[in-house]
Order: C-alpha cells, then structure tokens, then sequence
C-alpha cells in the first residue's frame, strides 16, 4: 500500500470497510463511533469467513489437516500480535474475549496472591470501569487499599499528585494509556518508571492506543498491557493480554479445564506451559485468526501513519468544535495540535441531554456515542449523568467532520427553537 500527498489514508482505505458506504435515514454513513468499536476491513471478514468454510476444527488437539491449519492460523495469529507490541516473547501474548477479561485475569491471579491488608493499588479518575471494579473486589478481598490520581486544572493526568501518592506500600499501579472520554495520552513511560522506583507492578490499558499508535512493550517497560480486539479492527470476542514472562510465570492460573492442563489426576492437576496455562477450554479460534488478519492490515499501513493522519483529524476536529459557544468539552482544550491527544471529543451541551442529542444526529447518518462511557466515576466529578462523544478512526475524513459539524449546529439550533 503506497501513500501520497495527494490522498489521505481515508481516501486510499475506506473501500476496503464495506459498512461504511451504506446510508443511514437516506444520508451516507459518518461513523464517530470508534472509541466503542471499530469496523472492520473486507481482510478481516475474509479470514473470519475462510476459517469456518474451510479450516474449521478445534486446536492443538488434531492430527488431521483442519486442526493442523487451524493451530497454524491460531498461533500465527499470536505471533503477529506479539510482533505488533514488540513483545519480548510469544508466549507472554494470551488471548482473551477482552481486555476486561484481561484485567480481570491479572486481578484475580496476580492480585489475590500478591495484594495483602495495607497494601496500595494506584489507579487514576478517569479510569474504565474494567478497570476499577476488578481492583474494588480484589481489595474487598485482600484488604488493599485504593487510591486514585486526579485531574490537573486542564483536565489531564495529574502527574505531581500521582508522584506524591507513590510510597513503599504501593503495590501495583493500573492505568489507562489514553482516555476514552477526555482524550489525553498519558505520560505512560513515566508512569511507569516512577511506580517500579517503589517496586511496584504496572498494568497498562491500551484499549484506546494499540488501535492509533505504535506501541512498544519493551519501551514502555509495562508489566502487564490489555487491550480489544473489536476497537483494532478485529472482529467482537478476541483481546489479549501482554505479560512479562517472568510474571506471567509466577502467577497460577486464573480458569480451569481443557486446554490449560498439563496432567490431570484424581486428587491434583497440573498445568500447562504458557500461553496455555491462562487459555482454558475452546477459544475464540476464528476471532484470533481474523484478530491476526487485522493486525496485518494495521501494519501495512503503518501505525506511524496512521497516528500522523488522526493527529491532523484531531486538530481539524477540535477546531470546530471550540467555535461552538454552547459545547462544554471535557479534557484539554487549550491543545488544539492534536498532539497528546486522541482523536475523540466527549461534550455536552447545556439543556440538551446527550442521548437526544445523539438520536437527532443519527437522524443525519451521524453516528455518535452518547452515555458514561463506562466512566461514571470521572463524569460525576464534573457533575454530568453522563456526555455525547464523537471519536474517529484512521478511514474517517475532513468532510465528515464538515458535516458533523453542521449537523451538530443544526440539532442545536433545533432545541434551542424548542425551548425559546
């Protein structure tokens, strides 16, 4: 695939991502939606398709060709993904349905063997759910304790708050890489370093930057990283989790049963080698192997490129949005370069509940978020039920933006007719 000054990266894929030439209300489709999930490329639909038409059998466990092609596509899949990361290591991928299930497997495994009464567990406001009401249990559980980084004056991580909370008893600091709802990118290398300067492990949610940006596990010196399939252009069902193998290693297994075993006695099992021994039962071998289709995708294009092109859709995105008067738009706005930053936008205008706001739009083939976000926490610091949210992807364009943005005028005018 070969770039040009002359054409974008959306203009050179989007026919590649059949769902988006259809009409919505008789008005093409302006997806704004890819922080929730991203679509899907005909290479991925093509692999989830091939798999179930012609390789379709159990893995690791056949001698025959389906199961040997099967194994093949599966593993081949964990070895792109491992590439895509820079892992270290193969085996210190293990899939997941999803990044929750992923941070789940690290709460309950590494947390309930290692996490004791005192002990601290750092986590920051603007933190998804997924990655709150694990660590909320394993506390419960452990009598850990929780603390939490908050805001600076412009929305962002506050790193100075975040140092003076570090101590000997800090025992595991989780975090989100970049916001789904403020959009900041967090100074996640060092984040990092200053947690291990105290011993402390650090688990990474990437949900929001392996689609967007290069990310290289052994720069970052992450002991753990989750992130989801479907937000990456692979299909619903497939995450992975990044562990570092002498971690990975060290923790006992998280399920029980087929696949994950070793030997099986009786009165004592034993288990299996990683990645295995955190993979019980059937997985989801279609959704790897189509996970490993969109990798290739993601890297023919080049993350490098595709982060360059979205910070230029950031900062054309924020642009107008600012030169609305009636938006309130959480995180900073004073950045309009589209660096340090995603490309997503979460805003509320006053008077106009979110939902209605993004019924309306959907009504001029706009599809937005509109809800929590799964950030209820962070939204009742700003005292909101909740926000509308438009987030965009590498095959988004400056003229979808255009008309999201008259069509987000117009809805406005629309009620504010209705209430004068």
């Amino acid at each position: 695939m070969t770039f040009t000054q002359a054409k974008t990266i959306a203009d050179l894929v989007r026919s590649d991502f059949p769902i988006l030439a259809q009409e919505i209300h008789e008005k093409p489709l302006i997806y704004f939606d890819n922080a929730a999930t991203s679509q899907k490329p005909q290479a991925v639909l093509n692999a989830l398709l091939n798999y179930y038409e012609k390789d379709n059998a159990n893995v690791h466990r056949g001698a025959h060709s389906l199961s040997i092609r099967a194994t093949e596509g599966y593993e081949g899949a964990r070895n792109k993904v491992a590439k895509f990361i820079n892992a270290a290591h193969r085996e210190e991928i293990i899939y997941t349905r999803n990044a929750s299930e992923a941070i789940n497997l690290v709460a309950y495994s590494w947390g309930l063997s290692n996490l004791n009464r005192g002990d601290e567990i750092i986590l920051s406001v603007m933190e998804h759910h997924s990655n709150i009401v694990p660590w909320q249990i394993i506390a419960q559980k452990t009598g850990a304790v929780i603390k939490y980084v908050q805001l600076t004056e412009i929305e962002e991580f506050d790193l100075e708050q975040y140092k003076s909370l570090l101590s000997n008893k800090t025992k595991l600091v989780a975090v989100v890489h970049v916001s789904n709802t403020l959009g900041c990118i967090n100074p996640i290398e060092n984040i990092i370093e200053l947690a291990h300067q105290f011993g402390a492990k650090v688990l990474v949610d990437a949900c929001q930057s392996v689609p967007h940006m290069a990310i290289d596990v052994q720069q970052i010196n992450c002991d753990w990283l989750v992130a989801s399939g479907h937000k990456m252009c692979g299909p619903t069902g497939i995450g992975f989790l990044y562990g570092k193998k002498e971690i990975l290693t060290a923790m006992p297994p998280f399920l029980g049963g087929g696949e994950m075993i070793s030997e099986v006695y009786f009165d004592h099992s034993t288990y299996g080698e990683l990645p295995h021994k955190f993979e019980a039962g059937t997985p989801a071998i279609g959704e790897a192997i189509a996970l490993g289709a969109a990798v290739d995708y993601l890297t023919a294009i080049g993350m490098e490129k595709i982060h360059a092109y979205e910070e230029e859709l950031t900062t054309y995105l924020f642009k107008k949005l600012v030169e609305i008067p009636q938006l309130r738009i959480y995180g900073a706005t004073s950045k309009l370069d589209g660096k340090n930053r995603a490309a997503l936008a979460a805003f509320n205008v006053q008077g106009i509940h979110a939902s209605d706001l993004s019924t309306l739009l959907d009504h001029e083939g706009v599809a937005i978020r509109s809800g929590h976000h799964c950030t209820q926490p962070l939204h009742r610091l700003f005292d909101a039920s909740g926000s509308a949210r438009a987030s965009l992807y590498f095959y988004n364009t400056r003229a979808e933006i255009d008309d999201f943005i008259i069509a987000l005028k117009d809805t406005i005018d629309f009620f504010s007719g209705m209430m004068a």
